[in-house]
């Protein structure tokens, strides 16, 4: 099984589950910013991706700066409670299938983690061929 914790607005997630469905699995797709998250679910994807909190805070195209994130004297807890309250905080796409869990940017790392991959040529939304195909 593979699940993906998914943005449908944002294209490297779109190319990620792309992939994944082109390589002919059919994941489970959770739309994190519906779903929202937990904080023993973070702490355990963070730790199996050996991601750190602040490795795992998006600061493009987030609240982070507006939060007061970005300071150095930040801890991870306090950091951990903004992603609770704001899903939009967690980076993505995170994947996780039986080969591992990892935040998959750029989009080809998630060929890491699969056992197949898509036959033939595959190109991104923004055309750019996929490559590392074997």
């Amino acid at each position: 099984m593979i699940v993906i914790y998914h943005n449908p607005d944002c294209g490297t997630s779109r190319n990620v589950l792309n992939i994944i469905k082109a390589s002919g699995y059919e994941p489970v797709v959770i739309e994190y910013l519906k779903e929202g998250w937990t904080k023993p679910q973070l702490l355990a994807l963070f730790a199996a991706a050996n991601l750190t909190v602040k490795a795992a805070l998006r600061v493009t195209k987030s609240p982070a700066k507006e939060l007061g994130l970005l300071e150095d004297n930040i801890t991870d807890d306090t950091i951990l409670e903004a992603m609770l309250d704001h899903p939009i905080l967690v980076n993505r796409p995170i994947v996780c299938t039986i080969k591992g869990i990892k935040l998959c940017r750029p989009s080809e790392t998630v060929l890491d983690l699969l056992e197949r991959h898509p036959v033939g040529e595959f190109y991104k939304e923004d055309g750019q061929a996929l490559s590392n195909l074997s």
